[in-house]
């Protein structure tokens, strides 16, 4: 209530459509997350709606740079949700949950969670070149090292304990990356 009154009614469709999106992924005639565009909504919301929506809140205003300071964000979010697809392929075949790993399989599968990572150099590069940041946000390559560790492990391993490894890494990553990150949007 106290952030539709701060903000006002974007707010009111913003928590709508994520209840329901909530509801869809594992809910309802088509569930999202079993039919294989579960990436693609913890993609959107957890980054952009978690992301645009916490900036328009605090300054009643949506800055384009922040549509793009979001992308890491969802993309490591969704890399969570790969590595978790990943270990769990077989399962979720015998399940009938057809996940972007079950329906293209796991090579799929992991140069997705490739092309998340990527997010991680890439971004601050763009946010300098195209809209002036500062090089601050250079601090966030400190979560590099780990995001190739992680990385390497999805390539490299199938064993359930490595990928139960590699998603508690992956879901840090996210911590030890957002943290330098935003430190460095601040300046």
């Amino acid at each position: 209530i106290y952030l539709v009154f701060v903000a006002g009614w974007p707010i009111v469709w913003i928590g709508l459509f994520s209840l329901a999106s909530g509801f869809a992924y594992t809910g309802g005639p088509y569930p999202l997350g079993y039919n294989g565009l579960g990436d693609l909504f913890v993609f959107i919301f957890f980054g952009w709606v978690a992301v645009c929506g916490t900036v328009y809140v605090q300054m009643l205003s949506l800055p384009s740079v922040v549509w793009l300071a979001a992308l890491p964000c969802g993309a490591i979010s969704t890399a969570i949700l790969v590595v978790n697809n990943i270990r769990d392929t077989e399962t979720d075949k015998l399940a009938g949950k057809r996940t972007l790993a079950v329906r293209y399989g796991k090579p799929f599968a992991k140069i997705e969670y490739l092309l998340c990572m990527a997010t991680i150099p890439l971004t601050p590069i763009l946010l300098v070149a195209f809209f002036d940041a500062s090089p601050w946000v250079f601090l966030s390559y400190v979560a590099i090292p780990m995001a190739i560790g992680c990385t390497k492990n999805v390539f490299q391993s199938n064993k359930p304990d490595v990928q139960n490894k590699t998603l508690k890494m992956t879901a840090l990553l996210l911590l030890v990356f957002g943290l330098p990150f935003s430190f460095g949007l601040m300046f």
